[in-house]
């Protein structure tokens, strides 16, 4: 979802949870179903670029299956239950002594592109 440019420069940006939170919580209130990724991109008012990477990211920790253009849930769903309730202590964590500095984070991030991100979506 854009923001203004006032609230990009004074760094009042919307709090909300992450791509990769999305897709999870989509897909798993959606077990019954697999989505391509423009369908999940589209549900989340998302860029498909965008939850590509975060759908690829989410395979390879095991959270979610894909198959041809599709994807689900994982269907080991205790995996699922143990990657949230690790996420929710680090975000406790991160609150309690300042988490992550974007600006450190990205002076030692690679250069190169996510896979997934040269991946065409039909």
């Amino acid at each position: 979802m854009p923001v203004s440019i006032d609230n990009f420069e004074s760094g009042e940006l919307p709090d909300g949870p992450s791509v990769p939170e999305q897709v999870v919580t989509y897909l798993y209130t959606h077990q019954a179903q697999a989505f391509t990724r423009s369908e999940i991109a589209a549900a989340l008012d998302e860029s498909p670029n965008t939850v590509g990477t975060a759908l690829s990211r989410l395979k390879e920790r095991g959270l979610v299956r894909h198959k041809g253009e599709y994807w689900a849930i994982t269907d080991d769903l205790e995996r699922v239950n143990e990657a949230y309730d690790l996420h929710t202590i680090t975000r406790r964590l991160d609150a309690e002594d300042g988490g992550v500095d974007p600006e450190e984070w990205d002076a030692v991030a690679p250069d190169q592109t996510h896979p997934s991100d040269s991946e065409t979506d039909q």
